[in-house]
């Protein structure tokens, strides 16, 4: 037999989040709201965290600050207090927070809160759900580009992908011009804010030299100043370390057509023959003379 005191483990912990003199975590929001936590209890709960934390130098005193100027201080505050005691309390929150909250629940990779607001909302909202349908389609088509991105077989070059992330970011925001010479601090900031979830899934040291200077370079400013300075030292010394995760390269699938065969294979069809065939064949490539049977293209 085992005892299970989760009611009292819940509020133990949302009185740690409550102390503000052993934290090691600042995550900044938008509106310049910020929010202490501690390192160990985010890595725990959320692979997000787990990740990014990771990722980012502490300062000198040993705090490390996270940015997520795309979530609301109401937003970033339910979702802190699920992750410290597993409560979510939804009494007087509009239908429109709920929707974000799941959004931002599953960017933080928070399977089980995602899952339970998805199903919130289908069982209780589906009337919202209807007339917000634009908002939905939105969400779920960013979602499907992070999923995609994730991917190690996409069959493209890295700096067309590239190309095609910062497109899309550009095409979400109807205020930013085409040419990014002529864009201003808030400009990158909001294209940024945008693609936040998909500049860490690009394999920027997998894209040459040339390509970086002439397709990256002129959006230097939306990435992170550790990772421009770690491209740049890679390009001149590849064999120096950098403090950049440096993402695997995705695999490019080589397609072999098959040997041309001499013989001939049973007949295309009931209604033409391989004559057929040839002679067409001959009329497209405006030929003088007919293909042979063995040298049909």
């Amino acid at each position: 037999m085992s005892f299970k005191f989760f009611d009292k483990l819940s509020q133990n912990f949302i009185e740690l989040l409550s102390d503000k003199d052993d934290y090691n975590v600042i995550i900044e929001v938008k509106n310049e709201k910020s929010f202490t936590a501690h390192s160990n209890v985010l890595k725990c709960r959320s692979p997000y965290f787990c990740k990014e934390l990771k990722k980012i130098i502490p300062n000198e005193n040993n705090i490390t600050t996270i940015t997520k100027l795309n979530i609301s201080d109401e937003i970033f505050d339910i979702i802190l207090k699920y992750i410290y005691g597993g409560i979510v309390d939804l009494e007087n929150v509009k239908t429109k927070s709920t929707f974000d909250l799941m959004v931002t629940a599953n960017e933080f990779e928070i399977e089980e809160l995602t899952k339970k607001l998805e199903n919130h909302l289908i069982e209780t909202k589906s009337s919202w759900l209807k007339s917000h349908f634009s908002l939905v389609y939105r969400s779920i088509f960013e979602s499907a580009l992070v999923s995609l991105l994730k991917r190690d077989d996409l069959q493209l070059g890295e700096v067309s992908i590239w190309e095609y992330v910062i497109k899309w970011g550009i095409a979400q925001n109807s205020a930013l011009l085409a040419n990014p010479k002529e864009w201003n601090k808030k400009n990158f900031t909001t294209l940024k804010t945008t693609l936040q979830q998909c500049l860490p899934l690009i394999r920027y040291f997998h894209i040459s030299g040339t390509d970086v200077s002439k397709k990256i370079k002129p959006y230097k400013k939306i990435l992170d100043k550790q990772l421009w300075e770690d491209l740049n030292q890679y390009f001149m010394d590849p064999d120096q370390p950098v403090e950049s995760i440096i993402l695997s390269p995705r695999t490019i699938l080589v397609q072999e057509l098959p040997a041309r065969t001499t013989e001939q294979e049973k007949p295309l069809s009931t209604i033409i023959s391989y004559e057929h065939v040839a002679e067409i064949s001959s009329w497209i490539d405006r030929k003088s003379s007919t293909y042979s049977l063995t040298g049909i293209p």
